[in-house]
């Protein structure tokens, strides 16, 4: 259904922003234990909504102001192309990276490889059983990574959860040779502090640099202890990777006291989020620099040396960001997207009571030279459709379209579907096409909706947390330039420069 000239979405614009083969292990549900930050991408878990929002929710959709419950709806510059639906894995869907005509879709219970040479009909290649959320998931050559963030029994794809609290308790990363495809070996595990939320490669010839994100250290947890306010560096040699091992933990927000020099957060500042670590990094490995989502900081870093990365400059934003999870760079790398998970991805923070600049992505251009570099806040930009009281929705996973001369990029809103978006001019950013589902439920607040959308190789494809693996192609003067470029491999947050 295509509803971009209906006049009922017109009005739910912002008031103030005009089939498997593969290797099997046992299946466990993969149940975060303690160790799991709050707030930070949780399992899918209904909760109840008041009467008032189930009220709201039935009006908004009887009123057509939002989709219908399940109801597909999108520009008419988007198609559809197909979803192929969760198979063995059934924990939530997370995020993806490519290679070549392969797609590599993280879930909680493991991860799922699909054969995308054919678009319309993509088809599973492997399921691998290897549960420990997130299982963030990020490919280089003949090696895949993969990010657990659950307190395990041990380091295996049988393991059980475990209590933080428990010495012998294992988080960090896995590594795995994807050399053949249909059947994924698994060759390494490194054990990192706080586990591993989210990584980052910084790929050479020889080696391959790990940037692991994780944060909210506990005084109770051996492995994850106070204070962590920097990142886990792991060197993986590709011609012998069963010797992963960390090399390092730089400090990133060197300071006094059992915090480190980070955003303090509430009470000094209400709402925010004390950092504690890095929740997410993408670094632009051509151009020597990385930009970090840390909790209550975003900063910006040179790689210069990947082993000892330095800190350039730190921004904060205590009145409209609770917690900064992500950044993406613009195609001349002056400028960077941040996003603001507010509400920990579970709440339904894009309605009209939370308004257009919470909840957004900050906009930043990127000023100066070298190491006198700064960052200035330009603008914000929130999807403007009313989602329903019972759609959890806010800023996550995106990427750029490669557009010379333009900076479009493809971002997912969790039950907030996917924003196509320009923000050439920093200060105006602006929509320019969308796809999204109705809310899973009008009764509870499901957690669902599209967790990653990346552009690869002319399509957009989306890990959608409960309904599958999403292909969309987008159809517009303003982007099919973008149709031109080919990848080999894609990780987003090794951000390439596409036109080097």
């Amino acid at each position: 259904m295509t509803l971009s000239n209906d006049p009922r979405t017109r009005r739910r614009r912002w008031k103030a922003a005009a089939a498997c083969t593969g290797l099997l292990a046992a299946l466990l549900t993969a149940v975060p234990a303690a160790a799991t930050p709050d707030p930070g991408d949780g399992p899918a878990v209904g909760r109840e909504v008041t009467r008032d929002a189930r009220t709201r929710a039935s009006a908004a959709i009887a009123a057509g102001e939002t989709p219908g419950q399940d109801e597909i709806v999108h520009s008419d510059n988007i198609q559809h192309l197909t979803n192929i639906p969760k198979d063995v894995l059934p924990g939530t869907n997370s995020d993806l990276a490519f290679q070549g005509r392969y797609a590599f879709a993280g879930n909680y219970d493991g991860f799922r490889i699909f054969d995308i040479g054919n678009p319309k009909a993509p088809k599973t290649v492997a399921q691998v059983l290897c549960p420990g959320s997130q299982n963030d998931v990020s490919v280089s050559g003949n090696l895949l990574f993969l990010s657990t963030d659950s307190s395990r029994s041990d380091s295996s794809c049988n393991s059980t959860t475990q209590p933080v609290t428990e010495k012998s308790s294992w988080e960090g990363m896995k590594v795995f040779d994807i050399s053949d495809k249909r059947n994924p070996k698994y060759v390494a595990a490194v054990e990192t502090a706080c586990g591993s939320h989210t990584h980052t490669l910084v790929p050479q010839r020889k080696n391959v640099y790990v940037y692991v994100s994780s944060y909210s250290p506990n005084a109770a947890y051996p492995d994850c202890q106070p204070p962590h306010d920097g990142i886990s560096v792991i060197k993986v040699p590709r011609g012998a990777p069963e010797k992963a091992a960390v090399v390092g933990f730089p400090v990133l927000f060197p300071g006094e006291g059992p915090d480190g020099g980070g955003n303090p957060g509430g009470p000094t500042n209400p709402g925010v989020s004390k950092t504690t670590g890095c929740h997410d990094i993408t670094v632009l490995p051509e151009k020597d620099l990385a930009a970090g989502a840390c909790m209550g900081d975003g900063i910006l870093f040179s790689i210069r040396d990947p082993e000892h990365p330095k800190v350039i400059d730190r921004v904060q934003d205590n009145v409209n960001f609770a917690f900064w999870h992500s950044a993406t760079f613009s195609q001349k790398a002056n400028k960077v997207v941040f996003t603001d998970e507010l509400g920990g991805g579970g709440a339904a923070t894009c309605d009209a009571a939370t308004g257009p600049t919470r909840g957004a992505d900050g906009i930043y251009d990127i000023t100066g030279k070298g190491d006198k570099r700064k960052l200035v806040f330009r603008s914000y930009y929130k999807i403007p459709r009313y989602q329903a009281a019972t759609e959890n929705c806010v800023a996550h996973n995106g990427s750029l379209i490669p557009v010379k001369g333009k900076d479009l990029m493809v971002q997912a809103w969790y039950q907030g579907g996917v924003s196509v978006w320009d923000f050439t001019d920093s200060a105006k950013p602006r929509e320019i096409a969308y796809f999204e589902r109705g809310p899973l439920s009008t009764t509870t607040l499901q957690t669902g909706g599209a967790w990653s959308a990346y552009y690869y190789n002319g399509y957009i494809y989306s890990n959608d947390i409960a309904k599958g693996f999403d292909v969309l192609k987008l159809s517009d003067r303003r982007t099919d330039p973008a149709g031109r470029i080919r990848l080999g491999e894609l990780n987003v947050q090794t951000q390439p420069d596409y036109f080097d």
